[in-house]
């Protein structure tokens, strides 16, 4: 089939099937996670709660994605994550059924996120490792990661905005039961995708061994240790006032669920907008600057916020916020991926979702503050630790003198580092 450049990687037939079926999906969980954040304030009405809620869902990426990537190493990637997405539409079935049903609580919703959660921690980092065996052309590589991000991105713009819409209309447990069959397209997808075999080297080592030397591998090397590192720190922090939006959309602006769904859409919007523009380079060198650029966006968008004293301001913050949050994670998902050893992948994917995985954290962190001081003061502390951790990756990849090697084969100039 013929796409233009910038959607190229669709050339590739096993990638379109894989991009086609998430499509659906994606939109499904953004639904839950818009639905999940208003019945848990509703429930409880306590902020605190629903950085608990945000909590639970990541903090098993936190511990064990790192672990899981040794599996991704070792394991068929493709049998895997159709393991994962059937048990994804059994837990969205599940929770669908006891909220229609009436007998959903906080608790039921902090055990199920939870749930969700241990099986995010491994579908992450097999899902980041798999879309390379869906390219023909590893050139195009850098442009599937891109498209990922602007599917993801739509996703977040549309879940939200139709959420806002069923749970006034039906209630959260509407959110919940679309979710679930959102799951149908991406498993009749992924039934469809054909691969040749994947050459798995033996297990030479222990799990516990083949771990340690990933975790070695990626802190030798700057082109991956300077954007691991980022990524841990912007997923704790970068986050906060799309944690607290619930808060802000009831208590500070005094709007509903809809105005919710607005605030979740506006980071989509500028979010989608980033992720159209790394989907149009045709490579990543000079990248590294644009994650810092990236950086420093997510840190003024969000000090916006905080201060913002008008409702279309905020929704404005929180779209300069999405479009830095994705330059910074996907632009550093792209120079990983572009540098990483095949038979490494997974091990280092895993390190880049444990560094996603700091996410429950700063919710938690971001909790506790707008209980304790309200939600402006504890999303603006937030958003001066995003321009510090920007002002020293700047630096560490500026001063960056150790070689990198170079993999022309993934859509890199080989003129140019991460550093350029």
């Amino acid at each position: 089939m013929t796409f233009p450049e910038f959607l190229r990687a669709l050339r590739s037939r096993n990638y379109r099937l894989f991009f086609l079926g998430q499509g659906v999906s994606l939109t499904g969980n953004w639904m839950t996670t818009t639905a999940s954040a208003w019945l848990a304030y509703e429930l409880s009405g306590s902020p605190f709660v629903v950085g608990l809620l945000a909590f639970t869902s990541h903090i098993p990426v936190l511990l064990f994605s790192s672990v899981a990537g040794v599996w991704c190493d070792r394991l068929n990637r493709h049998r895997l994550i159709i393991i994962l997405q059937v048990l994804c539409f059994l837990l969205a079935g599940f929770l669908a059924a006891i909220t229609l049903t009436g007998h959903v609580s906080v608790t039921w919703l902090l055990v199920l996120s939870t749930v969700r959660g241990l099986i995010n921690a491994v579908e992450f980092p097999t899902r980041q490792a798999f879309i390379v065996e869906l390219i023909d052309a590893k050139k195009d590589l850098s442009n599937a990661i891109a498209l990922n991000s602007t599917l993801f991105n739509l996703a977040r713009l549309t879940g939200p905005s139709v959420a806002g819409l069923v749970i006034v209309t039906s209630g959260a447990g509407g959110c919940y039961a679309l979710d679930a069959l959102s799951y149908i397209p991406i498993l009749i997808s992924l039934t469809l995708i054909s691969l040749p075999p994947r050459a798995v080297a033996a297990a030479s080592s222990r799990p516990w061994e083949a771990l340690r030397a990933g975790w070695r591998y990626a802190a030798s090397s700057p082109a991956l240790r300077a954007p691991l590192l980022l990524v841990a720190v912007m997923s704790m922090v970068a986050f906060s006032a799309a944690t607290l939006a619930p808060v802000f959309a009831r208590d500070v602006f005094h709007r509903d669920a809809r105005t919710l769904g607005l605030m979740f859409a506006a980071v989509g919007v500028g979010a989608l907008g980033s992720a159209l523009f790394l989907g149009s380079r045709a490579s990543a060198a000079g990248l590294t600057r644009w994650v810092a650029r990236g950086a420093v966006m997510v840190g003024a968008g969000q000090a916006s916020f905080a201060a913002s004293p008008w409702l279309p301001l905020a929704l404005f913050s929180l779209t300069v916020t999405g479009a830095g949050i994705v330059l910074t994670m996907a632009g550093s998902n792209t120079l990983i991926q572009a540098y990483v050893d095949d038979d490494k992948r997974g091990r280092v994917m895993g390190l880049f979702s444990m560094g996603q995985g700091m996410f429950p954290i700063g919710s938690l962190l971001v909790g506790l503050g707008a209980s304790a001081l309200g939600p402006r003061p504890a999303v603006m502390a937030s958003a001066i630790i995003c321009l510090i951790a920007a002002l020293i990756f700047g630096r560490s990849t500026r001063r960056a003198t150790e070689p990198v090697p170079i993999r022309p084969s993934l859509g890199l100039d080989p003129s140019t580092t991460p550093e350029s």
